[in-house]
């Protein structure tokens, strides 16, 4: 039977995970529902039927099955499904009390800590991917690459061409780059005529 410092310091990290770090970083009103759902069902759950025995399989099992069921219902980003799983660890950790509490809050504390760095806006603030399609169909690489610094105003580290139209001479391409220096940055595409179709930022 898991300590009740345990199950607060569940509902203390959960709510600072989804409250304090998540909304104000995606705003996304349906993820705060499934968050605090599924922690607090995973708590309570673990909580009920968790034992020094069983508390181990219980917490593997609970885990695949509802990574499972959650990721298999809908596209989450990869930010998103980071914090799913913070969620869902913190249930465990609180409700299978199979840790001291010292250890068991420490736990808590490092899951919060890691997603409030890994998430940071700060943290490779210039790098960003995006699917990009071109009305134009590249056959060469390298002058893929640079007329994508110079539609982007970034530094392109990796291309991966989707698909290439000959036919309706259109490249769609998904790009990883960071952008440059304001100074540094060329002329905006928009007035430099630079043909773009489509850019869905990932």
């Amino acid at each position: 039977m898991p300590d009740l410092t345990l199950l607060a310091a569940d509902l203390v990290a959960v709510v600072v995970l989804t409250f304090a770090l998540y909304v104000p970083r995606h705003r996304r009103r349906d993820l705060v529902v499934a968050y605090l759902g599924v922690n607090v069902g995973v708590l309570a759950v673990s909580a009920a039927l968790g034992s020094g025995t069983v508390g181990a399989g219980l917490g593997l099992g609970l885990f695949g099955v509802l990574s499972i069921i959650r990721l298999r219902s809908t596209e989450l980003a990869q930010s998103e499904v980071a914090y799913y799983f913070s969620a869902l660890a913190l249930g465990l950790v609180g409700g299978l009390g199979v840790t001291s509490v010292p250890l068991g809050v420490g736990l808590m504390a490092l899951v919060v800590a890691v997603m409030a760095v890994g998430d940071s806006p700060r943290l490779l603030r210039r790098y960003r991917s995006q699917t990009v399609v071109l009305d134009r169909a590249f056959t060469s690489e390298a002058a893929l690459v640079a007329h994508l610094e110079e539609l982007l105003g970034a530094r392109v580290h990796a291309v991966d061409v989707q698909r290439l139209d000959l036919v309706n001479d259109t490249t769609w391409v998904e790009v990883r780059y960071s952008l440059l220096d304001s100074a540094r940055r060329p002329a905006d595409a928009a007035s430099a005529g630079a043909p773009v179709l489509a850019g869905v930022a990932r």
